[in-house]
C-alpha cells in the first residue's frame, strides 16, 4: 500500500523514521529557539494556541488522549462529588482504555443508550441514577464517526445541565466537525465545561493531546498529569508537529469532508454497478472526512483483496478490514485527506470494480 500511486489517504504506518525526522527538521523554518523543558517553550505555545482556538481559558498538553480524558473525568468527579459518568458504550473509555476509568480512577459509567448512534436528550434525562459528568464523543467513531445535529447537541448538553452534571467533550476528532455543525470550533467547544482534542488523528501530528477548560480546572489537571506520569522532560517534537498540523491541515479539513461525501456516493454507486449482493456505506452522507464501509465477506479475504489491488494496479482503495457485527460481516474505515482530493467519482467506481474482482 505504501507503494501505491493513488490512495484516498496516507496513514502514519506508511512513513519511515527518516521521513518523519526530515519533516520535523523542516518545521523550524530555519529559526532556532531554546529547547523546551517540561513544557516551558513550544509546548506552552501550543497550549495557548489551542485554548484560543477553542475559546477556553486555559489548556494543558498531555502525552496521550487516554491520559487527558481519564484525568479530566477524575477531576470532575472530585469536584461534583459523583463518580458516575454518563457516556455511550461505544465511546473511547469503554472500548479502548482497558477499563481504566474504574481500575485507575475508581469511576463508574452509565449508558443513556446502547444504539449505534449518539444519545438523545430524552435518554439523558431518563437515566435512573444521578451522574456527575456527561461525556459526549464528537464524532462517535465506533458508530461510524457520527455527529448529532447542532440542535440535538444543544439539547443534549442542556439535558446534562438539567441533571446538574458537568459536560465534557471527547473531541479527539473535533477539528473536522465544523463543516457538519456550521459553527466555529470555539462555539462548538463552548457548549462544554471541558474538551480534549488530539493532534495525530486528523492533524497529522506525532502524538499528544490537549485538555482545555476553565483555568482553575486545567491547573488541577496539571497536578494529576504529573501524578499519572505525564510530566515529560521534553515533548517539543510532538508540539512542533501539532502546531504544523494546526497551520496546514486544520484549514484543509472542510475540503476533506466535502470530498468524503463525493467518495461515499461514488462507492455506493460502484458497489451497485459491480453487483455486490449487499453493502453499506455508513453514514450514507458522511458527517466528517471519515466513514465506514460494510461488506458481507470475511475480513481477511477483503484485506487480501485490498493489498492485491494496491500491488497489481497501484491504487489503494481500502486498508485493513475487521470482523464486526453478525458472522461473515466485515467493516473498514475510509479516510479522505489530501491524496484523496484528486479522485473523481469515475476514479472511485473504477477502483471499486477492480477491488470487487479480487474478492
Amino acid at each position: 500500500m505504501r507503494g501505491a500511486r493513488q490512495a484516498l489517504s496516507r496513514g502514519p504506518r506508511e512513513s519511515t523514521v527518516r521521513e518523519l525526522l526530515d519533516r520535523l527538521a523542516g518545521l523550524t523554518d530555519g529559526q532556532d529557539r531554546p529547547v523546551d523543558i517540561y513544557g516551558d517553550g513550544v509546548v506552552a505555545d501550543l497550549e495557548r494556541r489551542v485554548a484560543e482556538l477553542l475559546g477556553m481559558e486555559d489548556a494543558a498538553f498531555f502525552p496521550s488522549g487516554t491520559m487527558a480524558q481519564q484525568v479530566a473525568l477524575r477531576c470532575w468527579a472530585g469536584r461534583t462529588g459523583n463518580p458516575l459518568v454518563a457516556l455511550h458504550p461505544l465511546s473511547h473509555p469503554e472500548m479502548w482504555e482497558s477499563g481504566a476509568l474504574s481500575v485507575v480512577s475508581g469511576l463508574r459509567t452509565t449508558h443513556p443508550t446502547r444504539e449505534r448512534r449518539q444519545p438523545t436528550a430524552e435518554e439523558v434525562r431518563g437515566l435512573p441514577e444521578p451522574f456527575g459528568t456527561l461525556m459526549v464523543e464528537l464524532p462517535l467513531r465506533d458508530a461510524g464517526f457520527l455527529l448529532p445535529s447542532w440542535e440535538e447537541l444543544e439539547e443534549l448538553v442542556e439535558a446534562g445541565r438539567e441533571r446538574e452534571a458537568v459536560v465534557h467533550f471527547d473531541g479527539a476528532r473535533l477539528w473536522e466537525t465544523t463543516a457538519h455543525f456550521g459553527r466555529p470550533l470555539s462555539e462548538i467547544a463552548g457548549l462544554a465545561d471541558s474538551v480534549y482534542v488530539s493532534f495525530y488523528k486528523s492533524l497529522g501530528g506525532l502524538s499528544g493531546a490537549v485538555l482545555a477548560g476553565p483555568r482553575d480546572f486545567v491547573e488541577e489537571t496539571r497536578v494529576w498529569r504529573h501524578r499519572y506520569g505525564g510530566q515529560i522532560f521534553q515533548q517539543f517534537p510532538q508540539a512542533l508537529a501539532a502546531l504544523a498540523g494546526l497551520d496546514r491541515e486544520l484549514p484543509r479539513l472542510p475540503s476533506y469532508v466535502a470530498q468524503a461525501r463525493v467518495v461515499a456516493e461514488a462507492l455506493a454507486a460502484g458497489f451497485a454497478e459491480a453487483g455486490v449482493p449487499w453493502f453499506r456505506v455508513h453514514p450514507e452522507t458522511p458527517h466528517t472526512h471519515q466513514f465506514q464501509v460494510w461488506l458481507p465477506f470475511e475480513a481477511d479475504r477483503l484485506t487480501e483483496a485490498a493489498v492485491r489491488q494496491a500491488e497489481e494496479t497501484g491504487t489503494s482503495l481500502f486498508g485493513r478490514w475487521g470482523a464486526d457485527g453478525p458472522p461473515g460481516m466485515a467493516v473498514t474505515e475510509v479516510t479522505i485527506t489530501a491524496p484523496g482530493l484528486s479522485w473523481t467519482p469515475s476514479d472511485v467506481r473504477v477502483a471499486v470494480a477492480e477491488f470487487v474482482s479480487r474478492i
